[in-house]
């Protein structure tokens, strides 16, 4: 293997020959080839009937001559004419004998050497169109060393002459005529297709061109937004194409964008957790020791903070190894959804001016990962908080509340506050990271993280409402399907 093919697979770049497109390949080169074979198959279809017709007219131009020397000698003793004048005569002519049918009966006018036999007899007045091209081609392909017998009525005489000649003359005619039509058509398709080129050139593949040249300059660095193509104000398809083509690359650098800052993101927080988690595991072994307090207070809170601190050192090794995996699969299990709630609701910083409702039934129970369902309804719950964190007057009403209901096998669990709503930026762009904040300086992450923990479940996250006033988020998780073959083994063991 070469150093150029080794270098191209390094670096995952295409090689020249096909960055570039060579002129005998390009379209240019083949829109112009294919414009001159096509002007010249039209020719060819033309040349036939063009060909049949030089034919024709060549055989009654020589027969309206014999017929003006037949009138000639009818009116005169033909026997008057010397054997060199008569040789003369069809000399000119280029035939070796004339004669003249009137009334039924033919008179020999003229002969020379009389042939032994005539290979092909033609009435110019019965020749078609295709009888015609046939017997042009068979002329022009297989003459040469025939005679023929030509005869018809010329002009408005009631006679008809016949004319015996070899068919050399005419083919030969034939020939210099189809050479003539020949060159004729050769520079009929290099000037039409020039034509044609220029203006395809100028309206389609110079365009086209561009924007080759555009996905290639855009490929080698596509974060430089001065490669991106600038398109023409037109309303064809091309003007089409060269918009979208722009849009689509504004579209991939701003990807490009959010993503090498998600990564530049990402090292920066598993730096950050890496020391972290150190830092939470000491807490963890300090907050062992108060179980062995004996105050009330004490006995109550700690099992609340020590589930915290479990809760952020999971989370805290999930963000180191979010880099080599993604989200692990749900390990699903009957949660009571109430006890969740309240875990939730100890962890939210919540102001003495925020009402928070717990409305789940005490026997309410979800099939899901407590974990991530724990973390779903977090993300959410803060969301309202801090949307409700920034009104300052006393008279408004700012309360959070989460229900449930089941309908059938499915859990349908509702986070509603009375916030502000969300803005229209915000909806745009619900579950996109870094884009769907409904709050200055928001990162939101934690609805994106939401759809994909619930995505992951089968479910789905969806914003019922949002005015201003009342803001509704539902989260829908399917219980697991059960598989046949258990359900037959449960059924089948005794009680």
């Amino acid at each position: 293997m070469s150093e150029a093919s080794q270098a191209g697979e390094g670096t995952g770049t295409a090689p020249a020959s096909v960055r570039s497109v060579p002129l005998s390949r390009g379209l240019s080169t083949k829109l112009l080839l294919l414009t001159i074979v096509f002007v010249l198959l039209a020719e060819v279809l033309i040349f036939l009937p063009w060909i049949a017709s030089y034919r024709l007219s060549w055989l009654k131009e020589r027969l309206s001559t014999a017929a003006a020397v037949s009138i000639v000698l009818v009116q005169g003793e033909s026997t008057s004419l010397s054997r060199t004048a008569q040789n003369d005569v069809l000399m000119a002519i280029g035939a070796k004998a004339i004669a003249v049918r009137d009334g039924g009966v033919s008179r020999l006018l003229v002969v020379a050497d009389m042939p032994p036999q005539v290979d092909e007899h033609i009435d110019l007045a019965s020749v078609g169109m295709v009888k015609g091209m046939t017997g042009a081609l068979d002329t022009l392909f297989f003459g040469g060393d025939r005679m023929l017998r030509v005869f018809g009525p010329v002009g408005d005489s009631d006679k008809e002459f016949e004319l015996i000649m070899p068919d050399y003359s005419l083919r030969k005619a034939m020939l210099i005529y189809s050479r003539n039509v020949a060159f004729v058509s050769l520079l009929i398709s290099l000037f039409t297709a020039m034509l044609v080129y220029a203006a395809i050139d100028l309206i389609m593949i110079g365009p086209i061109r561009t924007m080759t040249r555009s996905m290639l300059s855009f490929s080698e660095a596509p974060d430089d937004p001065g490669r991106i193509i600038h398109p023409a104000d037109r309303s064809d398809e091309i003007g089409v194409a060269e918009r979208e083509l722009s849009q689509m690359q504004e579209r991939l650098q701003k990807m490009l964008s959010e993503q090498k800052h998600l990564a530049d993101l990402g090292l920066a927080v598993s730096k950050i957790n890496h020391d972290m988690r150190n830092i939470l595991a000491s807490a963890q072994l300090i907050s062992d020791r108060l179980r062995l307090v004996k105050d009330p207070t004490v006995q109550v809170f700690a099992p609340k903070l020590l589930r915290a601190l479990d809760r952020a050192v999971s989370y805290s090794e999930g963000v180191l190894h979010y880099g080599r995996t993604q989200e692990p699969p749900p390990s699903r299990r009957r949660v009571r959804l109430r006890q969740l709630v309240e875990d939730v609701h100890g962890l939210l910083d919540i102001d003495e001016g925020i009402e928070f409702i717990n409305a789940v039934e005490a026997a309410f129970e979800v099939d899901a990962d407590s974990d991530q369902l724990f973390r779903v309804l977090t993300n959410l719950c803060r969301n309202s908080v801090q949307a409700m964190a920034a009104d300052t007057e006393s008279a408004v009403v700012r309360r959070l509340a989460v229900s449930a209901e089941r309908m059938g096998s499915v859990s349908r669990v509702t986070v509603t506050d009375t916030g502000p709503g969300l803005p229209p930026k915000a909806r745009e762009n619900l579950f996109a990271a870094f884009r769907g904040s409904a709050r200055s300086g928001g990162t939101g992450l934690g609805l994106a993280i939401a759809h994909e923990l619930i995505r992951a479940h089968g479910g789905t996250v969806e914003l019922v409402e949002s005015i201003g006033g009342r803001t509704t988020f539902a989260v829908t998780i399917p219980d697991q399907p059960v598989r046949l073959d258990q359900a037959r083994g449960s059924l089948r063991r005794p009680a």
